[in-house]
């Protein structure tokens, strides 16, 4: 990708580009913008049921006593993305710029977080123990020591404990995407060795954000803002806000832990059109306007295969295994936020995609026609 397809800065003009010249086809990539329109979440948009139940612990099935909301929540917008073709915008439809809940797709851009400590030398080794460098209590115990941060971030460390008011078997059990049976989410399970056994736990990737603190010794958003956000021309409407019981101390002054998503509330709010421009960045290779922003070598970790999860990388989804989606490269990965929110990098077509809101179930679906659209 050239440097001139990098957009200028939030308030300027973003480069369009026409869908023929783009390589779609005009009326099939208008199908695939309508389809998106049509098929909104089922989320209330108040993000409570009527009730007064939070839409996150309908979603998983969670009650008791590590269910409570501790962040804030907004109400969302309705569906809306855009779609990029060489950094230009092909596509785009609803409001691009609304500042929603964007749910885990937070872990993602903790996995470039995470990058950036390794580039600065704060993680010397991804599979050294976590509590080599990490002080405190969470990796004292004999079951938690030997938890490094490649497990962290492949969500394979089997961690045992509480943080923030969380414990770690609020999310035993637990399973997400089509067919998700939550019926014994919650329920204790046996441990196995850390590195050996994947599972999607909120908890635990809440404990790598605190980590990461730990390590650059600055509120989490300030460093996004400064090292990632900034550079590639960001709004500066884009929040990460974390919880009330999730305020540390470090070097006397007082800072706020920042979640992988909106499970308990909280999470990064944040616009399409922010989210296009992280996904354009990952695209060329961590690279913008001719500057190096995240290594090209940190990339290539982050969407390796997990040991675990074929289809997980760092705290991204890939397109591998069972699940690959049909005509779209085994290249191509995703941030993936509930409700449904989704960062599709795929840069074998110089193509990045943003979806907000759209119904889980219809996510395929549109990718069918996207990709059907291309020439």
């Amino acid at each position: 990708m050239s440097p001139s397809a990098v957009p200028a800065a939030h308030g300027s003009t973003w480069n369009t580009i026409a869908p023929d010249e783009a390589g779609f086809d005009e009326a099939r990539l208008a199908e695939a913008v309508a389809f998106a329109q049509a098929h909104d979440s089922p989320w209330p948009k108040s993000l409570f049921y009527p009730d007064g139940r939070y839409v996150g612990n309908v979603e998983w099935n969670e009650s008791g006593p590590w269910s409570e909301i501790v962040g804030p929540v907004r109400g969302r917008g309705g569906p809306a993305g855009l779609v990029l073709k060489g950094g230009r915008i092909v596509a785009e439809w609803g409001d691009t710029a609304r500042t929603d809940m964007t749910f885990s797709i937070a872990k993602s851009y903790l996995s470039v977080l995470a990058g950036l400590a390794v580039q600065d030398g704060l993680i010397a080794d991804l599979d050294e123990p976590v509590g080599k460098s990490v002080p405190g209590p969470f990796f004292e115990s004999a079951r938690n020591a030997p938890i490094t941060w490649r497990h962290l971030l492949q969500q394979s460390s089997e961690w045992q404990g509480e943080i923030f008011g969380k414990s770690d078997q609020v999310d035993h059990n637990r399973q997400i995407g089509p067919g998700a049976d939550n019926s014994r989410k919650g329920q204790k399970r046996e441990l196995n060795a850390p590195g050996s056994f994947y599972e999607y736990n909120d908890v635990r990737v809440n404990l790598l954000g605190y980590c990461l603190l730990q390590r650059f010794r600055r509120p989490l958003p300030d460093v996004l803002r400064a090292r990632i956000m900034e550079p590639i021309g960001a709004s500066s409407d884009w929040e990460w806000q974390g919880y009330e019981t999730s305020f540390v101390e470090i070097d006397g002054q007082r800072m706020q832990s920042v979640p992988g998503g909106g499970h308990w509330g909280g999470g990064l709010f944040i616009g399409a059109r922010d989210h296009a421009r992280f996904g354009l960045l990952m695209a060329q290779g961590g690279a913008w306007g001719g500057r190096s922003l995240l290594s090209a070598d940190w990339i290539a970790q982050m969407v390796a295969p997990s040991p675990t999860l074929s289809n997980y990388g760092f705290l991204w989804w890939l397109n591998r295994g069972p699940s690959a989606k049909a005509g779209v490269p085994a290249s191509a990965y995703w941030a993936l936020g509930a409700g449904t929110n989704v960062i599709l990098v795929d840069p074998e077509n110089d193509l990045v995609a943003v979806l907000r809101w759209i119904d889980g179930a219809s996510f395929d679906p549109f990718l069918g026609k996207l990709y059907g659209a291309m020439a």
